[in-house]
């Protein structure tokens, strides 16, 4: 791992808690920043295409039992820049796919992904999402688990129609694996002796895991070589992992536009994350025994979150939280390398220069 420079400074933000209480918090200066960092390029090649996909999601939430489109419609429309889909239509067309079968394989990656959020919300009792009160707060736990259940069979109800049995056997197996990482990350809730390589491993299967199966469908559709298929599926899969652990960071060191959920809400709800991870390794016996304090007893006030942002920023924990972030990133650019050069090839090569400039 490429080693941090020292002129990294901190700078610090505040912000009102709800009992008057004034919580401080830190914001690391990352380096500079390369500028044009968005997927705008990415947005235009595949507009078409997209509105073709948004139209898919409309119809397919559409149903006699009221509750079901409300529910669905509250999360999907909700601002979510629908890069998952965007990764299957991107990855058919840098095939050279001509056919129609990829807006209704990204529709249904984007439902399995709603499906987990929904999902994801309830285990974790969640109050808000993309900036939002989420589906839970408002409908109740049953009514987000049940619609998640009718978005999954939708998914794969749009599977079957497409016809191929090698993206129906790609995305089924994400969904099992997805399932799989959210019963290890509840298996290692408040467990502060978990391992870089074991929290990797959660990532992998809860998060990568979609955006690895987004991006083979693409190519598989059109009929690639394995070797295509294979390199779009390494880019997602590490353009994942940097976009989860860029989420980690944000969690300690961003804002709450910027996660849609409220800061703080993984060292509150006892979530293990990497930059925990670090800090708990690194740190000193006293150090660990206040980590155990907060996330294995459920002492995390704001004043222990103040305190735990004070650890994370002493031992560089968010900073190399984004390190390990580009080292991944790299390695998904490194993937497409495979593929000649042209206008899609460096839209994708910017998604992930804007998924690790969401850390500064």
């Amino acid at each position: 791992m490429q080693a941090l420079s020292d002129n990294r400074v901190p700078r610090q933000f505040g912000a009102k808690q709800g009992s008057g209480a004034y919580f401080v918090g830190v914001v690391v200066s990352f380096g500079e920043k390369s500028g044009g960092e968005n997927i705008d390029r990415l947005v235009a090649l595949l507009r078409d295409d997209m509105t073709r996909v948004n139209e898919t999601i409309l119809s397919r939430t559409g149903s006699d039992v009221t509750m079901i489109p409300e529910v669905a419609q509250h999360l999907i429309s909700s601002g979510g820049k629908r890069l998952r889909p965007m990764l299957t239509l991107a990855t058919a067309r840098l095939c050279d796919y001509a056919g129609h079968g990829h807006v209704k394989l990204a529709a249904s990656v984007e439902f399995m992904h709603t499906a987990t959020l929904l999902h994801d919300d309830v285990v974790d009792e969640s109050d808000m999402r993309r900036g939002k009160p989420s589906a839970r707060k408002v409908w109740g736990n049953e009514a987000s688990v049940l619609v998640g259940d009718f978005l999954l069979g939708q998914a794969f109800k749009m599977m079957v129609e497409v016809g191929s049995l090698q993206c129906l056997d790609v995305l089924s197996t994400a969904a099992a694996v997805i399932a799989e990482g959210e019963v290890m990350q509840l298996a290692a809730a408040k467990n502060t002796s978990t391992t870089e390589d074991e929290y990797l491993a959660v990532i992998r299967a809860k998060t990568a895991a979609l955006f690895a199966a987004a991006a083979e469908v693409g190519p598989i559709l059109a009929g690639s070589e394995d070797a295509r298929q294979k390199a779009c599926r390494s880019y997602g899969l590490n353009l994942g992992i940097a976009f989860q652990l860029i989420d980690d960071a944000l969690d300690y060191g961003g804002t709450s536009s910027k996660l849609g959920k409220n800061v703080g809400d993984d060292f509150r709800e006892g979530k293990i994350t990497l930059p925990l991870v670090l800090a708990y390794r690194r740190g000193t016996d006293k150090e660990r025994e206040f980590w155990r304090g907060a996330i294995e007893q459920g002492e995390s006030d704001d004043a222990q979150l103040e305190r735990a942002i004070e650890l994370l920023k002493k031992h560089h924990a968010i900073e190399d939280t984004v390190e390990r972030a580009r080292h991944y990133g790299a390695m998904a650019k490194d993937a497409l390398v495979l593929f000649p050069a042209s206008e899609m090839r460096d839209a994708l090569d910017e998604v992930v220069d804007f998924c690790i400039s969401r850390a500064y």
